[in-house]
């Protein structure tokens, strides 16, 4: 499988200045290429590296209405017109492409690399970190499955004991009075009960959700709702409970809650779509393309594992190592020298035992870029999984915090009732 499978299309068509002509056709834009295949001929008429791109310009004059330009090194300038669904969406998605370098034309020529062990080395101690803390998680779920059987616990005892003052209140009320307990009573001790209730239930909500709101992963997209026919920049927030939508000024467009999500379709490795279902009105959908979708497609595999879905298409790009788009094209970790350092200059045939170490580790590179990507994305899912051990911990604190003063209001409840038995005895 090539590097060419494309991301997305659109029909329209393409000025041909020899010909003097214009051709219908189909632009597409794949992980390297732009392109303009004929309809017709089948042939491509223009094909141009993301790199190479100068300037994209949204253009009309009194001959040419509408149109797209793409200006490439060498002024060298291609026309596109007649766009589906319009051209606005088009340099949306191109620019945002073309802005965050899909790929550089260095990694590319990389090609297939050799996995150094320093490399390995580094992937099995994140890995053996990540089972740790999968582990800590495990416990902390644990612990808070107890802390609400502890909560349901106390609210029993919270009942049973409203139940025992409410006999003993007619046991001491007097028998001319046959309303159960006495008015002047009731009053005093219903606002001493609502102002311990509203004081605790203050005490909960003060820290409440401050842990859920967290940004794991923050990239640039472009969205739209519904379908493909008004894609504009925005961004996608990756948070600890949920997933926000939001526009290029930062306005919230929608927000998911985690168990609102039914369904995310990955479509390829850069668009997905996120749908939340509804009985008797139209589903919520938001479809997302951003060249940093990579970054943000582990931690939604962690947190939708039962709800992501991916499509046929997303499997023709399995077979080609899915980088970061925004690589530059100057020198990669393997072809750069270490900050601080100068470069070491090495001549073409040096007599064996003639290299010093130094010289061996510098030949050697210690980790690639297939391997930096994977740790990348085993980082993101470290701090996916710190973020919710903090964000239950936090919830547990605030369980534990009601649980005494559950407990307190509770005991101070069972020793007035103690109280009043033995004054009836």
């Amino acid at each position: 499988m090539s590097r060419d499978t494309s991301i997305h299309s659109w029909p329209g068509s393409y000025y041909i200045n020899s010909d003097k002509r214009w051709e219908s056709g189909t632009l597409s834009l794949t992980r390297t290429m732009v392109r303009f295949v004929s309809s017709q001929s089948k042939e491509s008429l223009a094909s141009f590296r993301l790199s190479r791109i100068v300037e994209i310009k949204m253009e009309s004059s009194s001959f040419i209405f509408s149109t797209l330009t793409v200006l490439e090194e060498g002024n060298v300038k291609h026309w596109f017109g007649s766009l589906k669904p319009n051209r606005v969406v088009v340099y949306n998605v191109l620019e945002h492409f073309w802005r965050e370098r899909l790929l550089s034309p260095s990694s590319e020529a990389r090609g297939a690399e050799s996995q150094p062990s320093k490399g390995r080395e580094l992937i099995s101690l994140v890995a053996g970190a990540q089972r740790r803390l999968e582990d800590t998680g495990r416990v902390l779920s644990h612990q808070g499955e107890q802390f609400d059987s502890m909560m349901q616990g106390l609210e029993k005892i919270d009942s049973d004991l409203g139940v025992a003052d409410k006999l003993l209140s007619e046991l001491e009320s007097p028998s001319w009075w046959p309303f159960g307990k006495l008015p002047w009573k009731t009053q005093q001790e219903a606002k001493a009960e609502d102002a311990a209730r509203a004081a605790a239930a203050a005490a909960a909500a003060s820290g409440k959700g401050s842990g859920r709101n967290k940004v794991i992963a923050s990239i640039p997209a472009v969205v739209t709702k519904g379908g493909n026919s008004d894609l504009k920049p925005g961004c996608l927030l990756v948070l600890v409970s949920s997933l926000e939508v939001r526009d290029t000024n930062c306005q919230l467009l929608h927000h998911f809650e985690r168990n609102e999500v039914d369904e995310i379709r990955v479509h390829s490795p850069y668009e997905i779509t996120v749908r939340q279902r509804f009985i008797g009105k139209p589903d919520i959908c938001y479809r997302c393309l951003s060249a940093k979708m990579p970054e943000a497609l582990s931690v939604l595999e962690m947190q939708y594992k039962k709800k992501i879905e991916f499509t046929g298409q997303y499997a023709a790009f399995k077979a080609t190592p899915v980088s970061s788009p925004c690589d530059t094209e100057g020198k990669s970790w393997n072809e750069g020298s270490l900050p601080g350092c100068q470069d070491t200059e090495l001549p073409l045939e040096v007599p064996a035992g003639d290299l010093s170490q130094l010289q061996v580790h510098v030949l050697q590179p210690s980790v690639s870029q297939a391997e930096a990507q994977e740790l990348k994305q085993m980082l993101m899912q470290l701090k996916n999984l710190a973020l919710e051990a903090e964000t239950e911990l936090e919830r547990q604190d605030e369980v534990l915090d009601v649980l005494t003063s559950s407990t307190d209001r509770a005991t101070m409840h069972i020793e007035k009732h103690t109280c009043r038995m033995k004054r009836l005895l």
